[in-house]
């Protein structure tokens, strides 16, 4: 086990860059620093995707990708990037209608409409934290 705390110092540094790379994103995007990018859940890159593909492609480096280890990395990944594709990209576009059809006309503050992804930001999150996984990964072992 003491690839552990490589394979998930790994993937927790990548998710910690996507939740960067996202707060400069938008900031730029806006015109002004927002940090509540940092900890938001929707956008561009999908540090869901980004997180369990690093995961994953640190598994396999480690383990092979041939191992049962890393056929339960890949199913938990599937299972999280679809959540995050199918799931929540409902719930964003509930909070759309929400925020169009009852909040705005009475005037109250509207819900966060940021909780799902498109596929290009799955991809992008997907690409990003397979390809730094990768990386460190060979760099480390």
């Amino acid at each position: 086990m003491e690839w552990f705390p490589q394979v998930f110092a790994t993937a927790l540094g990548v998710q910690l860059f996507s939740q960067l790379l996202k707060t400069v994103f938008y900031s730029i995007r806006d015109r002004r620093f927002t940090p509540s990018y940092f900890v938001s859940a929707g956008g561009i890159p999908s540090a869901h995707a980004a997180f369990v593909a690093a995961l994953s492609v640190a598994i396999g480096v480690r383990n092979g990708f041939a191992s049962d280890l890393f056929a339960v990395a890949a199913v938990f990944s599937a299972i999280v990037i679809y959540d995050a594709y199918r799931l929540r990209g409902h719930v964003q576009h509930h909070a759309r209608i929400i925020n169009e059809r009852i909040l705005e006309p009475t005037g109250e503050q509207p819900i966060s409409e940021m909780v799902g992804h498109s596929l290009p930001q799955i991809i992008a999150g997907m690409v990003l934290g397979g390809g730094v996984s990768l990386f460190v990964t060979l760099l480390l072992s």
